[in-house]
């Protein structure tokens, strides 16, 4: 499962609380403990970063994420206590749910998922209202990430 409903709920909260910044967080499982599940919302510095350096960093929070390094920290500590990272989720500024080059090159290190096992949910807020929400995970055989069905989510 990609995201139950409450969580689905609870991003759409954050994402539009936090609009007009791209929201970001994960949801993480944990290994035999059936439906153990952490949401996690996360803190994206990209305004810091752009702040401290708009030549290396020229986006903002309004086109860009950056997960807090006290967030990376946590997610860390999580997988060394046994869970692991499910779903990565993000929201997209007046624009829609879809998986850009920008999201891709995040994704990747190497040519390689950080995370070939997590589902990657963009979530859509166009004027402070989320509009759509899509899923993307990663397709070894065409070495791309590739559109996955989402149940049918509350708006």
């Amino acid at each position: 499962m990609i995201l139950t409903r409450f969580e689905f709920r609870q991003i759409r909260i954050q994402a539009e609380v936090e609009y007009p910044s791209e929201c970001c967080g994960v949801v993480l499982v944990r290994n035999g403990a059936p439906g153990e599940r952490l949401l996690l919302p996360c803190r994206n510095v990209q305004d810091e970063f752009h702040a401290k350096d708009p030549e290396k960093y020229p986006r903002d929070s309004r086109t860009a994420y950056h997960l807090d390094p006290q967030n990376l920290l946590r997610i860390g500590r999580l997988e060394g206590d046994g869970y692991r990272v499910r779903t990565i989720y993000h929201s997209h500024i007046d624009a829609g749910a879809y998986f850009s080059e920008t999201d891709k090159k995040n994704a990747l290190l190497q040519g390689e998922p950080l995370y070939p096992e997590a589902a990657y949910v963009v979530v859509s807020v166009v004027e402070g209202k989320v509009k759509a929400a899509a899923a993307f995970v990663w397709n070894p055989e065409v070495r791309n990430f590739v559109p996955l069905e989402l149940p049918a989510l509350p708006l």
